[in-house]
């Protein structure tokens, strides 16, 4: 989780990259922001998930805060999103905070159809818990008012290293599953305009 957040703030940072120069704040749009995770039961059956709500800001001064409401939880079946927020996401902290800061100067010039990679740096807010986190990223000008940023690679995730181990536990006991694979793929996509 903490890099799968790391992620959606490196998009949010990589954005406001890329319209540097500017002195407007720049938000997600929500509905073409998705931050995806798969998972694996019984080593060989795979489904892909989502959270339906994440926003973000990055400020003129290049000051970077992202939420993911851990509550949007997909999955495509009501008692498993349920049972995600209660005993995964601990429905007793249910937003998860990103922020950082990024050089705005390092990406000016960026042309309306270029792209860039870039690395993040910043620090997650999750269940009580504080981390530092990185990513790196690909940030595509759609326009001049708008910029796509996603992962460049996959990003696996350890549940132990999460600490959610307990809440997978869990899960796979109410479900009845042999194995709930502990390695996570997470992809992240993020819309930002002024």
């Amino acid at each position: 989780m903490k890099k799968l957040l790391a992620c959606v703030a490196a998009c949010v940072v990589s954005a406001s990259a890329a319209f540097a120069g500017g002195h407007s704040v720049w938000s997600a749009v929500e509905d073409q922001s998705r931050v995806a995770f798969g998972s694996i039961k019984g080593n060989d059956y795979g489904e892909v998930h989502h959270f339906t709500s994440v926003a973000g800001t990055v400020g003129e001064d290049g000051a970077v805060t992202i939420s993911i409401d851990l509550g949007s939880v997909e999955t495509n079946i009501d008692i498993r999103n349920e049972r995600m927020i209660e005993h995964v996401f601990r429905a007793a902290a249910p937003t998860a905070v990103l922020s950082g800061s990024v050089e705005l100067d390092d990406f000016e010039g960026l042309a309306v159809g270029d792209t860039a990679l870039t690395d993040f740096e910043g620090v997650l807010s999750f269940a009580g818990v504080e981390a530092d986190v990185e990513a790196e990223m690909l940030v595509a000008r759609l326009g001049e008012d708008k910029v796509l940023v996603t992962t460049a690679d996959f990003i696996v995730l350890s549940t132990d290293d999460l600490g959610i181990d307990a809440g997978i536990d869990t899960l796979k006991e109410l479900a009845s599953l042999d194995s709930i694979t502990r390695a996570v793929p997470v992809t992240v996509r993020m819309v930002f305009q002024k």
